[in-house]
């Protein structure tokens, strides 16, 4: 087993270094400074029976991960909840880091369960934690086996085989129900939400002698209120066992729910017909995943799992912010069907269809799984995922190595940097954030939004978008009730509609985050599976910018817009603040099942990788995306 299982270790020497610069106290759970502790009942919250679009962030670490410490993180809980709320927090590389943009609207913090807390306590003098061989290896006076150590710790997240002197299960309780008190502290009803949360960190090894392993993670994020203890993947790395545990404590009060993320590096298993013996899934293990895990994570900052084009061969979006490799490794992982979310929505369809249950009946969100306790959602001001990236344009290949000014064609390339893109950190994105529409900004609305999938996922601006599907009149868009019909007379995203024999009304309305760029499209997307159990599906442009309309292909033309990659400007065309739409499928087939979900497109812009090259003076990295198109997805509608 290489060093690179779980996490590239090689640059520990160097992140102790770094840490060493930064404050010292590995002990990073403070009291909150800045919580305000108002009670519940003295704020007026505002309900509104259409909803509201509330943006946030469910996948956030900060030093009590384990591989955050590793890599030098010394953020703490309250520090990623005060940086949620606008105010600038240290980085770890130096200086401070500040959200771009207005306050987030709800927040957890949701470190790796399995040894939650213990790293930091191993590299304290002052804790018994620090005593045993295992700390001492890593942290004591004559350490000589960091690298091997970590890579130890890491390898039994895999292999679901506890280190045993410092898996003391009592200490990562108490740490988790401090992380929960924190939680509560930071909440403020109808202003900021925050919710207990933790990830459950499940991978299978692909490769013992590549490091590779196919990622199986999910979060769990609790409502209210939230167990003593948590299920980790050291007690079992079995997602049945986890939902069987959720189960056990919804019965009990704590209800939750699991949110998969980094599909795309599965390798095929995160949405496996198959359960983790290899049989075939039962209709009851079916109901119980769909119970568990009513959304996933569509886009973070280890790339997007959407699609590919090996699925979408004429979807000329479907490149978008690849993220190539296994977790923890440069082994390449594979475009599988059950590793993006089209494939695995039209392959729940036909589960349905055979077995009278559908386990990927999900919605979308996005997420950052910063490892800075602060999320990087703006290109423009992109920080990266570990202290390391943070530092230095170099160190993320954006910028190639040589004296300022230096050209990509004329850099001394060597190792895994510049041209051969070898290293992780020049694939990673700047996104993502998760939106829901919910009655008012408290734990209670927002869970029910994410139970119901009544969410969506952007790829880090916040636009917002509106689906429903029903039997609707044409004036549905002109009336003044416009959304109390659309919700009286049809089903928002997330829903279903059973029994349609005519092609049901679809309304899509998406509007600009104003601190970003315009939208250029709206689109709806339908996917199903053919007699042959095929996937199928079909990219509809509905909402052109410029008022203009689709082709007889159902593209949108050419609206203008363009990106100056030497400063960064963009030129609008004539790209709109909002697109709106009320569409019916021209293909529709009664006797067909399908999902259909809505993905809206802004204008072209730079990727942060050519943010760093213009501010450097220099051309982008030719191995690099040098722009992208900023987008959102609804959560599904099921139609028949």
């Amino acid at each position: 087993m290489t060093q690179r299982i779980f996490l590239t270790l090689s640059v520990f020497a160097a992140t102790l270094a770094l840490a060493g610069c930064q404050d010292s106290d590995p002990q990073s759970f403070t009291e909150p400074a800045s919580a305000v502790s108002q009670p519940q009942d003295s704020l007026e919250i505002a309900v509104s029976p259409t909803k509201t679009a509330l943006f946030g962030d469910l996948h956030v670490h900060t030093s009590q991960s384990f591989d955050a410490f590793v890599f030098g993180v010394r953020r703490s809980p309250e520090d990623a909840y005060r940086y949620a709320q606008g105010e600038a927090i240290p980085q770890d590389a130096g200086g401070t880091i500040q959200l771009a943009g207005p306050p987030l609207d709800f927040y957890a913090v949701t470190d790796h369960g399995e040894y939650l807390g213990v790293v930091p306590a191993m590299a304290d003098p002052n804790s018994p934690m620090s005593k045993t061989a295992t700390a001492q290896a890593a942290f004591g006076d004559n350490a000589s086996a960091s690298d091997a150590t970590f890579s130890k710790i890491g390898l039994s997240f895999v292999t679901q085989s506890p280190l045993e002197d410092i898996y003391d299960r009592s200490f990562i309780a108490g740490n988790w129900r401090k992380t929960a008190d924190i939680a509560d502290q930071y909440y403020r009803p109808g202003e900021f939400t925050t919710f207990a949360a933790y990830e459950f960190t499940a991978m299978r090894v692909v490769d013992v002698n590549l490091g590779g392993a196919a990622n199986l993670h999910r979060n769990v994020v609790f409502e209210n209120t939230s167990p003593d203890d948590i299920f980790t993947t050291l007690m079992s790395g079995d997602p049945a066992e986890l939902w069987d545990w959720m189960e056990q404590q919804r019965a009990q009060g704590n209800d939750s729910l699991a949110i998969p993320h980094n599909s795309n590096a599965s390798n095929g298993l995160m949405f496996s017909a198959t359960d983790e013996n290899g049989e075939p899934l039962s209709k009851e293990l079916m109901e119980q995943r769909v119970r568990n895990e009513p959304i996933m994570e569509i886009t973070q900052i280890k790339g997007t799992s959407d699609t590919r084009p090996a699925f979408s061969p004429d979807d000329e979006w479907a490149e978008f912010e690849h993220y190539p490799y296994l977790i923890g490794s440069n082994m390449l992982n594979q475009d599988a069907e059950g590793s993006y979310a089209r494939p695995s929505l039209s392959k729940g369809i036909q589960l349905q269809q055979e077995q009278g249950a559908n386990p990927f009946e999900f919605g979308f969100i996005g997420a950052s799984d910063t490892h800075l306790a602060a999320g990087t959602y703006v290109e423009s001001t992109y920080w990266g995922k570990f202290p390391s990236e943070g530092r230095d344009p170099k160190l993320r290949n954006s910028v190639p190595p040589g004296p300022a000014g230096t050209e990509w064609e004329d850099a001394e390339i060597s190792g895994e940097q510049g041209l051969l893109v070898g290293a992780s950190a020049a694939a990673y994105s700047a996104s993502g954030l998760a939106g829901v529409w919910a009655e008012s900004n408290t734990r209670e609305a927002i869970f029910a939004a994410m139970k119901r999938r009544e969410t969506f996922g952007t790829s880090g601006p916040r636009m917002q978008v509106r689906f429903f599907a029903g039997d609707y009149q044409e004036n549905l868009l002109t009336k003044v009730d416009t959304l109390e019909t659309a919700y009286a007379e049809g089903v928002p995203m997330g829903g279903r509609l059973s029994e349609q024999s005519e092609a049901p009304k679809m309304m899509v309305w998406a509007t600009q985050d104003p601190l970003s760029a315009p939208l250029q499209r709206a689109q709806v997307i339908k996917v199903w599976r053919d007699a042959d159990g095929n996937h199928n599906e079909r990219v509809f442009d509905v909402a052109c910018s410029g008022d203009a309309a689709p082709n007889v292909n159902y593209r949108c033309p050419d609206n203008g817009a363009s990106v100056d990659l030497s400063s960064c400007d963009i030129q609008a065309g004539t790209g709109q603040a909002e697109l709106k739409t009320l569409w019916q499928d021209p293909e529709f087939d009664a006797n067909q099942s399908a999902a259909y979900f809505v993905r809206v497109l802004e204008n072209p812009t730079c990727r942060w990788s050519s943010w760093d090259a213009a501010r450097a003076g220099i051309k982008p990295n030719p191995k690099l995306p040098a722009i992208l198109q900023e987008r959102a997805w609804s959560s599904p509608i099921w139609v028949n």
